[in-house]
């Protein structure tokens, strides 16, 4: 993996450094801490339980992407914001506590999301320190969706909405692009898991957005209120 993933792009909050990489993840490289979220692990298995054929490799590309990620950055704490195995129990949940497993001198967090409905004694058997609605570290508030109210001086950190954006070019050409999306002390981040859809965010003054391609994340600029 080239090193410039390492650069990501830098997005500051009251002096803390944050790194939107284009992986669709972000890095805190002065705590050494990889934040995901919705990787939505299992969702395979999910519908092949229902009889709807989805073949099992269709998780593989996420896995090796994570991988490469801590190959490189060596994290000490990774931090899953919700939704990390998609429904109830089946057979992937075994590949995911291998590979957990396998990371054994990372502290791997789960702040739980509305899919993460396996019982406790499930998660914490798997290495993982679980955070039933929230995580408070630093200036940072981690939950899966996000929070009614902001909190001054502290950064939301979630997902949960797996934000996209469309972008529009001339002759009528349109691209639909996973971002990091932030508005009043709120970021919420892409979803990391390929196996999931995207939901168009409705934007306004004082929102930043961060289109995520395959090379790169770009900002873009809202100059008015949209609506």
């Amino acid at each position: 993996m080239n090193k410039t993933i390492i650069e990501g792009f830098e997005w500051v909050f009251d002096g803390q450094r944050l790194k939107f990489l284009k992986e669709k993840a972000i890095w805190i490289e002065d705590e050494k801490t990889l934040l995901l979220a919705d990787t939505h692990f299992g969702k395979a298995g999910h519908f092949r339980k229902a009889g709807i054929p989805v073949p099992e490799k269709i998780h593989f590309n996420d896995y090796e992407r994570m991988d490469e990620l801590i190959q490189l950055l060596n994290p000490l704490m990774v931090v899953f914001l919700g939704d990390l195995f998609h429904s109830e129990y089946n057979a992937d949940w075994v590949t995911l506590n291998a590979y957990l497993n396998k990371h054994h001198k990372i502290d791997f967090h789960l702040v739980k999301g509305n899919h993460d409905i396996l019982t406790d004694d499930h998660y914490l058997s798997a290495r993982l320190i679980l955070h039933h609605q929230r995580f408070n570290w630093l200036n940072y508030i981690f939950t899966h969706e996000p929070m009614a109210l902001s909190v001054p001086g502290k950064l939301n950190i979630c997902g949960h909405f797996h934000p996209g954006i469309n972008l529009k070019g001339k002759g009528k050409q349109g691209l639909k692009l996973p971002c990091y999306f932030y508005q009043e002390n709120c970021l919420i981040l892409p979803a990391f898991g390929s196996f999931t859809g995207l939901m168009n965010m409705e934007l306004s003054t004082g929102s930043e957005i961060f289109a995520v391609t395959g090379q790169m994340v770009i900002p873009i600029k809202i100059k008015n209120k949209v609506g």
